[in-house]
């Protein structure tokens, strides 16, 4: 899913938000789109078009998703848009395990972006609510042990999720690292090495990914030269939080675009999708 314009100038490998399905970002797409960025939308197992759905006998980690689900994505965008500089980018949980997969296989892509994306560290929070944070931290997994999957939908957070994959979230949630079960390469150390130009846009009002969230990720990356803008309302011409900026994306895409890594030798003749 997503779109190819005529004369694409670069590609990018989009990562949704946990829980969100990528129809979502068909709004940022075309937007992107517009600027010459061939932009196609990862589907999470268990959400949206995925024929898949978490349960007790359905149950992952970040283990599949970052070495079999999103090279698999890759592959697709290699045969669908060749030759172009690559970029791989997420929003929220879609920019930590963009920033993994860059770590894990460095020639995946060309730039990183990353839009309301941080890591979820509850040292990495704002005083007072960071103090709750652990607490919410240990109570997921738990749940999602004992129901067979997290019932996000329910409770309104995330969606219904696989409880290896909130098991994998929460231990960096508590603990700060990355890593992951069954994921035998060092995650901490692999991202340490990430040399890869970035570009993080930053909501003003998300208290999901605060500026600390989004400084603590990017300090995991010292090698990688990033370029941070914080987006507003007037910005982005609708509230200035974790969500609201997907339906009113130009500002975003517009800055996204702008970077230098996004650009390259136009290819043409490619047919829209």
């Amino acid at each position: 899913m997503g779109r190819l314009p005529a004369r694409p100038r670069a590609s990018l490998l989009w990562l949704p938000a946990l829980g969100v399905a990528a129809r979502h970002y068909l709004p940022l797409a075309d937007a992107l789109a517009g600027h010459g960025i061939a932009t196609f939308l990862h589907e999470w197992r268990g959400h949206g078009s995925s024929t898949l759905r978490a349960g007790r006998r359905h149950d992952w980690g970040y283990k599949a998703l970052l070495e079999d689900d999103i090279p698999a994505s890759e592959a697709a965008v290699a045969r669908s848009a060749p030759g172009l500089p690559r970029i791989i980018g997420g929003h929220s949980i879609g920019g930590q395990l963009a920033s993994c997969r860059l770590g894990l296989s460095p020639a995946a892509a060309d730039a990183l972006w990353l839009v309301a994306s941080g890591a979820p560290y509850w040292r990495a929070f704002p005083t007072p609510r960071r103090w709750a944070l652990p607490l919410a931290y240990r109570f997921m997994p738990w749940l999602a042990k004992i129901n067979g999957h997290f019932p996000g939908k329910r409770l309104r957070f995330a969606g219904n999720e696989a409880r290896g994959l909130i098991e994998d979230w929460g231990r960096t949630a508590i603990s700060g690292r990355y890593a992951a079960r069954g994921v035998d390469v060092d995650l901490e150390a692999a991202l340490a090495r990430t040399g890869t130009g970035i570009r993080a846009a930053l909501m003003v009002d998300d208290w999901l990914a605060p500026r600390s969230s989004l400084d603590f990720l990017l300090s995991k990356m010292p090698r990688a030269e990033a370029d941070v803008r914080t987006f507003d309302a007037d910005h982005l011409g609708t509230e200035a939080d974790h969500f609201a900026w997907m339906k009113q994306p130009a500002a975003v895409a517009s800055w996204l675009a702008a970077g230098p890594r996004a650009s390259g030798p136009p290819a043409g003749g490619a047919p829209g999708a």
